[in-house]
């Protein structure tokens, strides 16, 4: 039976390929819940057609992203996965905003590796002191002479902040909503989720290219993840960054299991396709998750990879990702021709 309804899946998206492949509207909700009861013998057709929808709206490119912990620790949030919390006792690092020097002797660091956008991130709820505003834009200035695009992480925004980041370079903006509006109550208590939702309106009506998405694997459904990628869609977000849970001893989910690759690359699959003409990202969590099938992150749909490493984990070495990148190519060079 369960071969059967996959069967009928796959051959309800291949009907649905060429708008998919024309047009940025995305399958709908109905078929998103459908596409989660997929069995692991149809992963690679899946894949293939996910190839084909990333291809057409995002090219060959993948495009790398860094990010740098600016900021650390003492956030009043009690976001039940995070390090920097104050509300859980994980032996972070806390440290106030660095200097511009050494931002930026990590932002060259990272432009050497190829990145294409990097990031300022800073923990907290919201940058509210001028002084640090000031801070932020001088950094966002000197990333941009290096020639890769400024980005900022810097929590809840304002339209005046919003707008003078702008003016000072900022390209990028990122605020993840974290999983979907239905699942956060479980997940944070210390603010609503609206506040997130309108924080994302603010950073588009400002004319920023908008990064919005989440953390997979915190205990949500996978209803709950086609509702998100709904809402995402929604908010016309410009990229989704996907991270998979990665488990820090001290916090609520410090035993969770997280998804497993099958899990996984479904998740990139149904992204994809509600979100044909988006970005999508793959940051955090990624070598837990996907340990040696990680090759497959692009098949499945995603355009982007972080490299480097996180707020307060170690991510991939450069050469592995180097590699990865290149056995890539080859093996894309004439799919889906």
């Amino acid at each position: 039976m369960l071969r059967k309804q996959t069967d009928q899946i796959l051959e309800q998206l291949t009907l649905r390929l060429p708008e998919l492949l024309n047009e940025a509207t995305g399958i709908g909700e109905e078929l998103a819940l459908r596409l989660g009861g997929v069995d692991g013998s149809a992963i690679f057709p899946l894949l293939s057609l996910t190839n084909r929808v990333r291809r057409q709206h995002c090219g060959k490119k993948i495009a790398l992203c860094a990010i740098t912990n600016a900021k650390s620790g003492r956030c009043p949030e009690d976001c039940a996965f995070c390090a920097q919390s104050i509300s859980y006792d994980t032996g972070v690092e806390t440290f106030p905003l660095i200097g511009v020097a050494e931002l930026m002797e990590r932002a060259r660091a990272a432009a050497a590796c190829g990145v294409h956008n990097f990031s300022i991130v800073t923990s907290g709820t919201a940058l509210d002191c001028p002084e640090e505003q000031a801070e932020i834009r001088k950094m966002v200035q000197e990333i941009g002479s290096l020639e890769i695009g400024p980005c900022a992480s810097l929590g809840f925004l304002d339209q005046s902040a919003a707008l003078a980041y702008r003016k000072a370079g900022l390209r990028h903006y990122h605020h993840n909503l974290e999983t979907a509006r239905s699942f956060f109550p479980q997940i944070c208590t210390s603010h609503a989720y609206e506040r997130a939702v309108a924080t994302v309106k603010t950073a588009k009506d400002a004319g920023l290219y908008v990064c919005s998405g989440g953390i997979m694997g915190l205990g949500e459904s996978w209803a709950q993840r086609v509702e998100l990628a709904l809402t995402l869609r929604e908010l016309q977000v410009d990229s989704i960054p996907l991270n998979f849970l990665q488990p820090v001893p001290g916090t609520p989910l410090a035993d969770a299991a997280g998804l497993n690759p099958l899990q996984a690359l479904l998740t990139i699959a149904m992204f994809r396709l509600v979100c044909p003409a988006c970005d999508i990202r793959i940051c955090g969590g990624r070598q837990r998750t996907f340990g040696d099938f990680q090759g497959l992150l692009f098949a499945a749909g995603a355009n982007g990879l972080m490299v480097g490493n996180y707020l307060t984990t170690s991510g991939r070495q450069w050469q592995d990702d180097r590699r990865l990148l290149a056995d890539w190519a080859f093996f894309d060079k004439d799919a889906g021709a």
